[in-house]
Protein backbone atom coordinates (compact mmCIF):
# COMPACT_ATOMS: atom_id res chain seq x y z
CA UNK A 1 0.00 0.00 0.00
CA UNK A 2 1.39 3.42 -0.37
CA UNK A 3 0.37 7.02 -0.11
CA UNK A 4 -1.69 7.33 -3.22
CA UNK A 5 -4.38 5.04 -2.43
CA UNK A 6 -5.08 6.74 0.82
CA UNK A 7 -4.85 9.97 -1.64
CA UNK A 8 -7.25 8.31 -4.27
CA UNK A 9 -9.53 7.39 -1.82
CA UNK A 10 -10.15 10.45 0.41
CA UNK A 11 -10.14 12.46 -2.64
CA UNK A 12 -13.10 9.81 -3.32
CA UNK A 13 -15.14 10.08 -0.61
CA UNK A 14 -14.66 14.33 0.05
CA UNK A 15 -15.74 15.11 -3.93
CA UNK A 16 -19.27 13.16 -2.50
CA UNK A 17 -19.20 15.08 1.24
CA UNK A 18 -18.15 18.63 0.03
CA UNK A 19 -21.65 18.85 -1.93
CA UNK A 20 -23.22 17.96 1.17
CA UNK A 21 -22.08 21.34 3.18
CA UNK A 22 -24.06 23.65 0.76
CA UNK A 23 -23.13 26.89 2.17
CA UNK A 24 -23.19 28.35 -1.00
CA UNK A 25 -26.60 28.00 -1.48
CA UNK A 26 -27.71 29.18 1.98
CA UNK A 27 -28.35 25.51 3.10
CA UNK A 28 -27.89 25.03 6.91
CA UNK A 29 -26.84 21.26 5.95
CA UNK A 30 -23.27 20.26 7.93
CA UNK A 31 -23.55 23.73 10.02
CA UNK A 32 -26.43 23.91 12.10
CA UNK A 33 -27.04 21.98 15.43
CA UNK A 34 -29.23 19.53 13.72
CA UNK A 35 -28.74 15.90 13.44
CA UNK A 36 -27.74 15.43 9.84
CA UNK A 37 -25.27 18.56 10.24
CA UNK A 38 -24.17 17.10 13.27
CA UNK A 39 -23.64 13.29 10.97
CA UNK A 40 -22.30 15.23 8.62
CA UNK A 41 -19.40 16.62 10.47
CA UNK A 42 -18.98 13.62 12.36
CA UNK A 43 -18.10 11.42 9.37
CA UNK A 44 -16.17 14.08 7.84
CA UNK A 45 -14.08 13.96 10.62
CA UNK A 46 -13.77 10.36 10.24
CA UNK A 47 -12.58 10.59 7.18
CA UNK A 48 -9.68 13.58 7.50
CA UNK A 49 -8.92 11.75 10.78
CA UNK A 50 -8.01 8.43 8.87
CA UNK A 51 -6.98 9.67 5.59
CA UNK A 52 -3.77 11.54 7.76
CA UNK A 53 -2.26 8.24 8.73
CA UNK A 54 -1.08 7.70 5.24
CA UNK A 55 2.14 10.16 7.12
CA UNK A 56 2.60 6.57 9.00
CA UNK A 57 3.51 4.53 5.58
CA UNK A 58 6.53 7.01 4.72
CA UNK A 59 8.29 6.39 8.33
CA UNK A 60 7.49 2.67 7.91
CA UNK A 61 10.39 1.94 5.41
CA UNK A 62 13.00 3.22 8.69
CA UNK A 63 10.81 1.81 11.53
CA UNK A 64 12.08 -0.91 13.59
CA UNK A 65 10.10 -4.36 13.01
CA UNK A 66 7.86 -3.92 15.76
CA UNK A 67 6.78 -0.79 15.34
CA UNK A 68 6.49 -1.29 11.38
CA UNK A 69 4.16 -3.90 12.55
CA UNK A 70 1.89 -1.59 14.39
CA UNK A 71 2.14 1.19 10.98
CA UNK A 72 0.69 -1.94 9.48
CA UNK A 73 -2.42 -2.43 12.04
CA UNK A 74 -2.81 1.40 12.30
CA UNK A 75 -2.94 1.62 8.37
CA UNK A 76 -4.95 -1.22 8.22
CA UNK A 77 -7.49 -0.09 10.33
CA UNK A 78 -7.72 3.28 8.94
CA UNK A 79 -7.83 1.91 5.24
CA UNK A 80 -11.20 -0.31 6.34
CA UNK A 81 -12.48 2.66 7.77
CA UNK A 82 -12.29 4.93 4.18
CA UNK A 83 -13.32 1.64 2.25
CA UNK A 84 -16.26 1.58 4.33
CA UNK A 85 -17.27 4.83 3.77
CA UNK A 86 -16.08 5.11 -0.08
CA UNK A 87 -18.10 1.98 -0.61
CA UNK A 88 -21.42 3.71 0.11
CA UNK A 89 -20.86 5.03 -3.19
CA UNK A 90 -19.84 2.21 -5.11
CA UNK A 91 -22.19 2.67 -7.99
CA UNK A 92 -20.73 6.10 -8.75
CA UNK A 93 -18.62 6.76 -12.05
CA UNK A 94 -15.72 7.64 -10.12
CA UNK A 95 -15.66 4.63 -8.05
CA UNK A 96 -12.66 2.29 -7.95
CA UNK A 97 -11.89 -1.01 -7.93
CA UNK A 98 -9.03 -0.36 -5.32
CA UNK A 99 -11.59 1.02 -2.87
CA UNK A 100 -13.20 -2.59 -2.52
CA UNK A 101 -9.64 -3.76 -1.52
CA UNK A 102 -8.03 -5.12 1.78
CA UNK A 103 -5.26 -3.31 3.03
CA UNK A 104 -3.11 -6.46 2.02
CA UNK A 105 -4.42 -7.34 -0.97
CA UNK A 106 -3.24 -3.34 -2.10
CA UNK A 107 0.12 -5.23 -1.96
CA UNK A 108 -0.26 -7.96 -4.04
CA UNK A 109 -0.02 -7.88 -7.62
CA UNK A 110 -2.86 -8.80 -9.57
CA UNK A 111 -3.04 -12.24 -10.66
CA UNK A 112 -2.62 -12.84 -13.96
CA UNK A 113 -5.37 -14.10 -16.18
CA UNK A 114 -4.30 -16.44 -18.27
CA UNK A 115 -5.56 -16.13 -22.04
CA UNK A 116 -8.16 -18.57 -23.48
CA UNK A 117 -6.62 -21.52 -25.24
CA UNK A 118 -8.27 -22.29 -28.67
CA UNK A 119 -9.36 -26.05 -29.21
CA UNK A 120 -8.34 -27.73 -31.94
CA UNK A 121 -11.85 -28.47 -34.18
CA UNK A 122 -11.00 -32.17 -34.05
CA UNK A 123 -11.29 -32.05 -30.13
CA UNK A 124 -13.98 -29.62 -30.35
CA UNK A 125 -16.21 -32.67 -32.48
CA UNK A 126 -14.93 -35.24 -30.02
Amino acid sequence: MDVQHFERITAFIEARLTPLFAADTGSENGFGMDDTSRALRALRNAVLEASVTKGLLETRGAAEPAVRRVIDQTVELHWDVLRGVARQWEDHADFRREFKRHAWELDAAPAAVPAPTAVPAVAAQA
